[in-house]
């Protein structure tokens, strides 16, 4: 790459790029957003490993913070990628593990149990259900399609990914809830939660559907995605085991690294954590 100019004439066609890799149309946007913010600083300079060091510096300087730097620097990085440049590539900013979760993002189990009555007040059984089977077992939502009649009945779900194998328990009262839905619906094997056409939900689907009862349970739209209610299962089988091994198994980590992930308190929570130590006359 040479200059400025050739390098704003590529954007278009970067764009192209993103979208031939399948990427949303609002990643498209960002990362081009992005690609422009860098040339205007570059303000006629050629591109390069060093200038892309020096920009992602200004940004921190400028009070961008850290996971917005590094947004900004992976659709650089995407650019120099499809530019035929990956030397150009720079490292992203290194992130401190977090101390505690953002409440706006925080679901708690009044608010589970509101989308759960809102999605019933609309006779929306289906959802409700699917909702309780991801909560109540702490699978992903991807793994919604193992749960089958089969595995209602046996109280265990097997998943198979990759070579390899996990079960999922299922509590009794919700294979016999499964097994109730089931019968009403004439669903005699496989899976238990499909579309009118037999094909398995998919997870834009259960996502978009559960945005749906936002307005009617009272809670906000930033706490509601499926896999929200795998971090509630997993807090409260921590509350009642103190067990994160355990935990780690159940939700199929490889890792207890990631599983402390799940564990974070909350701001307000860590407040209450500080007030209680009383260190203050």
């Amino acid at each position: 790459m040479s200059s400025k100019k050739e390098f704003a004439g590529l954007a278009g066609e970067y764009a192209r790029w993103l979208r031939g890799a399948e990427r949303s149309e609002a990643t498209v946007e960002k990362y081009v957003r992005a690609l422009c913010a860098y040339m205007t600083w570059l303000d006629g300079g050629s591109p390069s490993r060093e200038s892309a060091a020096a920009w992602r510096e200004h940004l921190v300087e400028s009070g961008y913070a850290v996971s917005s730097v590094n947004a900004m620097v992976a659709a650089v990085n995407g650019y120099f990628r499809f530019a035929g440049a990956p030397e150009m590539q720079i490292k992203p900013l290194r992130m401190q593990r977090r101390m505690f979760r953002e409440d706006r993002r925080e679901l708690t189990n009044r608010e589970y149990e509101r989308l759960v009555s809102a999605a019933g007040s609309l006779g929306r059984e289906r959802l409700a259900l699917v909702m309780e089977t991801v909560c109540a077992a702490g699978i992903r939502v991807g793994e919604v399609k193992y749960i089958t009649v089969e595995a209602a009945r046996s109280g265990r779900a097997e998943v198979r990914l990759k070579g390899k194998v996990r079960v999922i328990l299922l509590p009794a009262k919700l294979s016999r809830k499964l097994l109730a839905y089931a019968k009403r619906h004439k669903i005699t094997a496989g899976e238990v939660f499909v579309t009118r056409g037999g094909k398995s939900l998919s997870r834009k689907q259960i996502w978009a559907e559960m945005k749906s009862l936002c307005a009617l349970a009272g809670v906000a739209a930033s706490k509601v995605f499926p896999h929200n209610l795998r971090h509630l299962f997993a807090r409260t089988f921590y509350a009642a085991s103190r067990d994160v091994a355990k935990l780690a198994d159940v939700l199929g980590h490889s890792s207890i690294e990631t599983t402390r992930i799940y564990l974070i308190s909350t701001g307000s929570e860590h407040i209450k954590a500080l007030d209680r130590l009383n260190l203050v006359s």
